[in-house]
């Protein structure tokens, strides 16, 4: 299969790309670097150093002995993407080339326009270029659970069987997202469905839960092949900005009560899982959704687990909660459906205490990197009307180019 890889520079993109090349599949991808430039502005870097992309194309020839093809490009200019697609023709595009991080999209008024602006053009560009250039393509596109926020009852896999007034239909789930950004990929999830609709494409829509982990096992030793990670405010999830945290010793801080519950799975299990997507893919006009991830943990109970195994390898960091910088439930019910992926053979590959010793080991040599940008665990974005007027003001302030 000829896979092409949006955002192939970033954590998942870089991982997938190996992982299907291990596989024996044909991998190209398209990158601006942009990932790197926005942990550069929260003042961060990778834990894990990550080498420039020659290098990582040397390293990845040398690996697995074949290309991979790259693309500088811009997501949001439409003539690249479709020359892109012209160029190599893929079978399959994995669309990972969106601002990932409800944080920044919510710092202050550029961030959100940019958050969206970016992500639903770049969306709205591939399906066009599909469209235009690779009708027969699979487009598996990288949604989110926080698409579905936390309602009160359980969460379907994209539909579910409404009857009211008397009548019946199958609809789309409503969303509830808590963020702009997370409501940039509610608007990528529709626009991708009416797509389907309209022009007969394929396309899987998975709702990712949150990743963690620092390789997977095709990766070997070669550190040009290691994929980033990140641990500040807006680009570190919460999992691995608590392991960087456990490092340096440096209190591990859930938020609020802890009490909110997401789904987690590891890298090689994302992996994994988008692998058997591609592998299986929709028939045309097809729009469907996977709810991707293997466990369903608290924050506070995540918080432990890190603690927990870090103090098995000698690092002592406390569970110091902190408050709460965004509007979100902190009690709630939380009961996602995840079958389809078990259905094409999903199975976890090692239990959550076993990939954070893995994850702990990976980044202890890395720990004098991580200590020297510590100040990226701090919390300065907050979702509410709390956030300091000096700040509001230096917003407006740019906004009228004073």
């Amino acid at each position: 299969m000829r896979v092409f890889i949006a955002g192939v520079d970033g954590y998942l993109g870089f991982t997938l790309a190996q992982h299907l090349a291990a596989r024996g599949h044909d991998v190209a991808g398209a990158d601006a670097f942009l990932r790197r430039r926005w942990v550069g502005e929260m003042g961060s870097w990778s834990a894990v150093p990550i080498a420039p992309m020659a290098e990582r194309r040397d390293a990845f020839r040398d690996r697995y002995g074949r290309d991979l093809t790259f693309f500088s490009l811009d997501l949001t200019n439409y003539a690249g993407v479709a020359w892109a697609l012209a160029e190599f023709r893929p079978d399959a595009v994995v669309h990972l080339g969106e601002c990932p991080s409800a944080p920044y999209s919510m710092l202050d008024v550029h961030h959100a326009t940019f958050v969206q602006t970016n992500n639903i053009t770049s969306t709205f560009n591939l399906l066009y270029a599909i469209r235009d250039v690779v009708p027969d393509a699979h487009l598996l596109k990288l949604g989110t659970m926080g698409e579905y926020g936390t309602p009160n009852v359980p969460i379907p896999e994209g539909f579910f069987e409404v009857e009211y007034r008397g009548r019946r239909d199958r609809m789309p789930f409503p969303r509830q997202a808590g963020s702009f950004y997370h409501w940039s990929k509610v608007a990528g999830s529709n626009n991708i469905m009416l797509a389907c609709k309209l022009y007969g494409l394929a396309a899987t829509d998975v709702m990712q839960g949150v990743v963690y982990g620092t390789r997977i096992e095709a990766m070997g030793e070669d550190r040009r092949l290691a994929t980033r990670l990140d641990f500040d405010e807006c680009f570190g999830t919460a999992i691995n900005r608590f392991c960087c945290q456990a490092i340096v010793g440096h209190p591990i801080t859930p938020y609020g009560s802890g009490h909110q519950k997401r789904g987690f799975l590891s890298l090689s299990d994302s992996m994994q899982c988008l692998t058997l997507a591609l592998e299986h893919p929709p028939v045309a006009g097809e729009y469907r959704v996977f709810n991707q991830f293997a466990e369903v943990h608290d924050i506070s109970g995540l918080a432990e687990n890190v603690r927990r195994a870090a103090a098995n390898l000698g690092f002592d960091a406390p569970v110091v909660p902190v408050d709460n910088p965004r509007t979100e439930a902190e009690e709630h019910y939380y009961e996602p459906d995840h079958r389809a992926l078990a259905d094409l053979g999903y199975r976890p590959t090692r239990t959550m205490g076993e990939e954070l010793s893995v994850m702990l080991g990976d980044l202890a040599p890395h720990a004098a990197r991580i200590a020297e940008k510590r100040h990226a665990f701090r919390l300065d974005v907050r979702w509410d009307d709390a956030a300091s007027r000096a700040a509001r003001r230096r917003t407006a302030l740019t906004a009228v180019g004073a």
